[in-house]
């Protein structure tokens, strides 16, 4: 799958002196990560880390996050030097809360008005049925990740140990949660009749794409980042 951040700016690596604006610009996927990061727009001509501390955002896991997203995952170990990991899980937290309370939950909605879900249309049905049923994986996925995995990590941080679990045991059962998706999309994309709204639906599909993608490059930044940077941390603890 090509990922949604891969960016028009060649090999260029950003910067903390080039302007916020200018990521924007090569590539607008890159607002989400903005988001996530709890910055807001309205930053003008400033740079990035100008943008960055106008927000109280760590400037080097800001950059680590955006390079490593728009170069596809290349050079990892270099992203790891100045990784805050409070300051990435704060990120991470933040795309979860958004997956689960803002872009699935409005995706069914718009699910919902472009297909007829009558008891007659079994298609219907199920293309409801699939698609909740994928978002009680990613809920049930992440949830984990918050109320254990992050906590442990937190508590790793102020120095306690966690007797019988380490981050392996998270990356040994990182799990993809993007089949239930793919064969919900096949059910609208060759199954679904004709007579729905088709703009909207088609609107829906295109999100649903856009959704598969983003959590795809939410499970890189998890498994080539965060996983790495715990494991430093827990030699350290060592």
């Amino acid at each position: 799958m090509k990922p949604i951040f891969m960016c028009t700016n060649g090999a260029r690596t950003y910067k903390p002196a080039d302007k916020m604006s200018d990521l924007i610009c090569d590539n607008y996927a890159l607002l989400q990560v903005l988001s996530r990061f709890g910055v807001a727009l309205g930053f003008g001509d400033k740079s990035v880390k100008e943008v960055c501390e106008m927000n109280q955002v760590d400037c080097d896991t800001f950059l680590i996050v955006v390079n490593f997203l728009c170069e596809d995952g290349n050079r990892i170990q270099d992203h790891l030097k100045g990784l805050s990991i409070p300051a990435l899980m704060d990120y991470l937290k933040r795309a979860h809360h958004y997956f689960l309370d803002f872009q699935l939950p409005t995706i069914r909605r718009k699910l919902i008005e472009a297909i007829d879900c009558s008891q007659e249309n079994e298609v219907a049905c199920l293309i409801i049925k699939f698609f909740d049923a994928y978002v009680h994986e990613v809920r049930k996925h992440m949830e984990y990740e918050n109320e254990k995995v992050f906590v442990y990590v937190g508590r790793l941080l102020e120095g306690e140990k966690t007797e019988g679990y380490n981050i392996g045991v998270f990356a040994r059962n990182h799990d993809q949660i993007n089949a239930k998706l793919t064969e919900l999309k096949n059910i609208i994309i060759k199954y679904y009749p004709g007579g729905a709204d088709n703009q909207l639906l088609n609107a829906t599909l295109f999100d649903i794409f856009s959704c598969e993608e983003d959590l795809d490059s939410h499970n890189r930044v998890e498994d080539y980042l965060f996983v790495p940077a715990i494991m430093e941390l827990e030699k350290e603890a060592r």
